[in-house]
């Protein structure tokens, strides 16, 4: 039997109650990013739960579609992106059963989307990186092996983390902007708290690929 991810993160959104999980702020990582992203550009956020990264994007002017397979979490993400005055194309999807689109945005976001396992990813990163448009960026932060250590959030297995070895594979095709594998101090909402093994990639499609 397949796991079923949406009740899954349902259940987990719905037990926060009023407050956001993830809390509403964006994530440390995508917020360093800030100039990278700019009036009416085309973002996708993958995954995104209760609209934290999304609505921020909004902020910065982008015209944004966000997935989330989670009903619960997009009835919170709406309510959010509300009270913050921005729009976001809302797009209830399993991004594992996906028909993504192609080359149709100048980014793409995944941010703690660790949730696919070895036999998924190629097709997860696959999609992903089917929609960047040549030129543009894929931002990407995970958790390393090393988050296993923490245990501050992420997957409970190895098999689904990532390590520079594994992203750099990914994206031999790409240009590799930056990659930073690191260790931070991280509080956003309950579920991700404390000492974290991290890692950070930006990557350019090349143009006429």
């Amino acid at each position: 039997m397949s796991f079923d991810h949406e009740a899954f993160w349902s259940a987990r959104y719905r037990d926060a109650g009023e407050d956001y999980l993830f809390g509403t702020a964006p994530n440390r990582f995508l917020a360093t990013q800030a100039e990278r992203f700019g009036a009416d550009m085309r973002v996708l956020s993958v995954a995104d739960g209760e609209g934290r990264n999304a609505v921020w994007l909004a902020e910065q002017g982008c015209r944004v579609t966000a997935t989330e397979i989670s009903p619960v979490a997009l009835e919170k993400a709406g309510k959010l992106a509300r009270s913050r005055h921005v729009e976001v194309a809302w797009q209830q999807a399993d991004i594992l059963n996906w028909e993504w689109p192609v080359e149709a945005y100048d980014a793409v976001v995944g941010i703690f989307i660790q949730f696919a396992t070895p036999a998924e990813q190629p097709r997860q990163i696959g999609g992903m990186k089917q929609a960047v448009k040549p030129g543009g960026l894929l931002f990407l932060q995970g958790y390393t092996p090393k988050q296993l250590e923490f245990r501050t959030g992420g997957p409970s297995t190895a098999d689904n983390l990532y390590t520079a070895d594994l992203l750099r594979e990914w994206f031999a095709d790409w240009e590799i902007v930056s990659l930073h594998e690191h260790e931070d101090t991280i509080e956003e909402g309950t579920a991700h708290v404390g000492r974290s093994a991290l890692i950070d990639l930006v990557a350019r499609k090349p143009t006429g690929r």
